[in-house]
């Protein structure tokens, strides 16, 4: 993945589970509202510490699940010049959201985006797919997740829109039921990922695309450790309580920065869920 200086994040002001749309989901596992809250606070502080641009969009008191931004879809072409002016013209590629519940939030980001001169460019339907949940950028490459969020057929218009061939890897553990919750890449041909996330023809095609595969253990996978956030100048934002993961980062030069999101993974989500990033790809 890119190391990111500039993403898009959604306080959650109204988020809470109110439905059951994947395994962590459970309306009788209410979040603390105000835990939430100071978790995300604390992941926004931990991002503009380290020099990262925060873009915020509000949150829709409908849609509970809005502030996993992730989701919302693709930005392009949206990197900046040393005056801080954009170098490409931007565009913003919408989820297909499989599920009606987070279709609903579609409009408000489209909305966000357009308002800020994207062009917005959607992709095939009925084709559903859920945007940089399921599609992350690594060295040049593009690596898409599909099966349980994102149709495999999506990517074929997607592969037109990012000018790119997008390397599909099928999900087969429906608790990491979006890419970015079980493969993070760190740049310079090395990720972290979960194995037993992945048909064995997808692990393949990691072990052949990547130089330096980290395997996280199945107890920090659960404590979401891929779904992580690469920040510029080597630092991997991070949930706590991942000591294998934070030691394997740190024996290749890496600085693992932890803060918690235990509330978010509650509706199967951590770090990177809340964060979209804008400065990913090129035009």
């Amino acid at each position: 993945m890119a190391a990111s200086r500039h993403v898009l994040m959604c306080e959650p002001t109204h988020y809470r589970i109110a439905y059951e749309i994947n395994p962590w989901m459970r309306t009788l596992n209410a979040v603390d509202g105000a835990r939430a809250l100071e978790q995300w606070r604390s992941l926004y502080g931990a991002l503009t510490g380290l020099g990262v641009q925060v873009e915020l969009i509000d949150q829709h008191p409908e849609v509970p699940d809005m502030t996993f931004t992730a989701n919302a879809g693709v930005a392009l072409g949206a990197q900046r010049g040393s005056e801080g002016s954009h170098t490409a013209s931007p565009r913003f590629l919408p989820s297909n959201f499989r599920y009606p519940e987070r279709a609903a939030e579609e409009p408000y980001f489209i909305e966000w985006f357009r308002d800020r001169g994207y062009a917005i460019e959607e992709v095939h339907r009925p084709h559903y797919w859920e945007g940089e949940g399921d599609l992350l950028p690594a060295d040049g490459r593009a690596f898409g997740g599909h099966f349980f969020r994102t149709e495999e057929r999506s990517y074929d218009h997607l592969d037109e829109l990012l000018g790119v061939t997008i390397e599909r890897l099928e999900l087969t553990d429906d608790r990491f039921y979006h890419l970015d919750t079980c493969f993070c890449p760190l740049g310079e041909r090395r990720a972290l990922y979960y194995p037993p996330a992945f048909a064995e023809s997808s692990r393949a095609l990691l072990e052949r695309s990547f130089d330096d595969l980290i395997a996280v253990p199945e107890a920090e996978a659960l404590r979401f450790a891929c779904n992580a956030l690469v920040v510029d100048g080597g630092a991997v934002v991070m949930n706590t309580g991942c000591p294998e993961t934070e030691a394997a980062l740190a024996a290749r030069e890496l600085r693992a920065v932890s803060t918690p999101t235990d509330e978010f993974i509650k509706a199967g989500g951590s770090v990177k869920c809340l964060v979209l990033m804008l400065d990913a790809y090129g035009s």
